[in-house]
Order: structure tokens, then sequence, then C-alpha cells
């Protein structure tokens, strides 16, 4: 019976993965879409692809706090509803105020799937599985970035108007609501404001071992920067070896690709070599392949590209599913919503800081600058073993 509640937790959460996830980066399909139909300006642009991201990071932290008092399941499902109605609302716009609201109100709703799906994987699967439970549901975010952006790609191919899938996009979401709150059960029940939080949380974020879990944050600081580093600067790399426009606007594609493979593979690789050796292989890959990208000639880089995506978006599976050995299992989302708020906020800061020294030193320096710094995930993810080994113990 259990192992039928978790592999239905599981499926309820990598749909949820696909549904949200494919919300969130068809938006930039859709961006010059509005800005034709209602004729807007790049800063208006620009303002409403902020007012979605800036609701997504602002809102991951309250929703591991408020899941806290009314569950997981309640709070995920009611996040994906109103991701839903938002979307619904998008398809009927009439100008850039009802789109600012609507995928403002989007950005809200899929705030809280990450933590959220997250804490109810690793509650499903509390020991052994959980890294390749968590890979999978990786996986299928992947999945939902590519589905949708096609599904509104093909649909336009076809003559019909971008309202018409994104319609739909939003009554998927609303039906996706439901099946998660019929088929995920409750991790948590709701607690009044009376009742005491549990004997064996040991501080205010049920954190076991500060030392492994600020190693963590620091991995997850050095490997998010890369991988949205990389993502960033690649095509201009590309470029610079005389590899033409379009063909270089593949690279991300490229990478993306042996990244769907590498999320699902790290977590199963994590349960057979362990979390410290599976960090350390796929940095270690990721710094060389992008040192590699400066040696080779153009084709080259296109042709090793998939590969460096296996490792530069596979090591994220590891690290989430690590969280759940070093935080106390009723502190999970609030723990999960500060983890993915940090990776956003690298997200942000830094393309930015890498593209300051392109700008000043050049395009490879910026890459290599990127390849040399996540390295320094080595010696951090040796600090893990031991922490992870006694958070284990402290649990007992």
């Amino acid at each position: 019976m259990f192992k039928k509640k978790s592999s239905r937790a599981l499926g309820s959460c990598c749909a949820a993965h696909t549904l949200h996830d494919g919300l969130s980066d068809v938006t930039y399909v859709l961006l010059p879409l509005l800005a034709q139909t209602y004729g807007l300006s790049l800063a208006q642009v620009g303002f409403i692809r902020s007012a979605h991201r800036a609701a997504m990071a602002a809102f991951q932290i309250p929703a591991g706090l408020f899941a806290e008092r009314f569950g997981e399941r309640n709070l995920l499902a009611f996040g994906t509803f109103v991701a839903g109605c938002a979307f619904v609302a998008l398809g009927h716009a009439t100008g850039f105020w009802m789109i600012i609201v609507s995928l403002f109100f989007a950005g809200f709703g899929s705030a809280v799937q990450h933590p959220l799906a997250s804490t109810i994987i690793s509650h499903a699967y509390p020991d052994a599985g959980r890294r390749a439970a968590l890979g999978t549901y990786n996986f299928f975010g992947d999945v939902g970035k590519f589905a949708f952006g096609g599904a509104v790609s093909l649909c336009l191919l076809a003559g019909i108007s971008w309202q018409a899938p994104v319609t739909a996009f939003g009554a998927i979401g609303i039906a996706t609501a439901v099946v998660i709150f019929l088929c995920v059960s409750n991790t948590r029940a709701p607690r009044t404001d009376g009742e005491p939080a549990p004997a064996r949380t040991r501080s205010g974020w049920g954190i076991r071992n500060p030392q492994g879990f600020t190693a963590l944050c620091l991995i997850e600081v050095l490997d998010s920067s890369t991988r949205t580093g990389f993502l960033t600067f690649i095509a201009f790399l590309l470029i610079d070896k005389g590899i033409p426009e379009g063909w270089a606007a593949l690279a991300v594609p490229l990478i993306l690709t042996g990244g769907m493979a590498g999320k699902l593979a790290c977590g199963f690789l994590a349960e057979r070599v362990g979390i410290v050796k599976t960090i350390v292989i796929t940095e270690v890959a990721t710094g060389v392949g992008i040192l590699a990208t400066l040696a080779l000639p153009g084709l080259g880089v296109m042709l090793i590209l998939p590969l460096i995506g296996v490792a530069l978006q596979g090591t994220s599976s590891v690290l989430y599913a690590t969280i759940g050995d070093l935080v106390e299992q009723d502190r999970l989302p609030r723990v999960f919503g500060l983890f993915y708020t940090l990776g956003s906020a690298c997200g942000i800061a830094a393309p930015l800081g890498y593209g300051l020294l392109g700008d000043t030193a050049g395009v490879p320096v910026a890459i290599a600058t990127v390849g040399v710094a996540v390295l320094i995930t080595v010696p951090l993810a040796a600090m893990l073993g031991p922490a992870l080994g006694a958070a284990r113990t402290a649990s007992v």
C-alpha cells in the first residue's frame, strides 16, 4: 500500500512539474506574440517577464511556511489551480495590464510547485529511492518546457491563434489541481495556532548539520551560477568561433536535451555510487567540458554540448534529494523554498556578473571563469560526506 501511495505521489508531482515548468517557459515563446498582438514596447515585454519571475521567486519561501500549517498537498493543489486560472485569463487578455496581472498570478501559483512537490516526494521516499524519485521528477520539468513551447509552435504553424493553446493550458492546470488533490495523500495535517511544533525539530529551520547544509547551499550557488552563466553565453562563444548565428542558437536546446537525460540518470547514479562521488563526477565533468569548449573548433563544441548538458543539468537532482538528509522532515517545505529561491537568485545574478566580465575581458575569459569556478564545488562536496553521516546518526 505504501509503495502504491509513493508511486501515486511521484506521478502526480511529475505531472505538476511538467505543467508548471511548461507554463513558466512557454512565456518565452509568448512574449513576441503578445508584443505583436497588443503593440507592446520592449520595456513592456521586459516588465511582463519580470512580473512573472519576481512572483515565482518571492513566494517560494512563504509557500513552504504556509504549507507547514495547511499541508503540502492542499497548497500545491491550490497553487496549481491559481496558475491554471491565470492562464485562462491570459488567453482572454485585452491589454497590457491584464497580461501583467495574469502572469503575476501565474508566477504566484507556480511558486508553490518546486518546494512542495519536492517535499511530497521526499516524504513519500524517506530513505532508499529518494534520489532516483527526485531525478525522475526533475526530468519531467524539462519535458514540460519542450512540450508546451512545441505545442504553441505547432498551433501557429497550423494557423491557430496563440490564445487557443494558452486557454487550453489553463484548463489543463485546473484539471491537474483536481488530480493532485485526489491522488496525493496529505503529508501534513493542518495545525492550530496553539499546537506545539514537533519535539524532534532542533531549530526554527530544522537543520541537523549546519556545516553540511552550508556546503550544500554553496554547491547550489556555484552549480546554478555555472548553469545559467554557461547557457547565457555559449552561443556568443560559438559565434566568435565562426558558427553562423542560426546554428549558434541551437546551443541551448542541445545542452537541454542532454540535461534531460542527466537529470534522470544522475538521481539513479547517486543511489548506486553515493552522493559525494556523484557530485564530484558531475561537477568535474562540467568544468572539463566547459573548458574544452575554449580549445575545440566550433563544430567540435556543437558535438559535445549534449554531453556537457548531462553533467551540467544532472547535479541538481542530487542536490535537491540531499536536503532530506540534512533537514528535519517537518521543516522540508520551508528549506526547499529557501533552496529554490537561492537558485533563482543565482539565475538572476550570475548572467549579470559574467556578462560584465565578458564585456571587460571578452567572452572566452568569462567562459573560462565559469569552467574554473565550478571546480570549487569539489572540496565543498568532500565536506558533505562526514556531515551526512553525522546528520543520519543524529536522526536515529
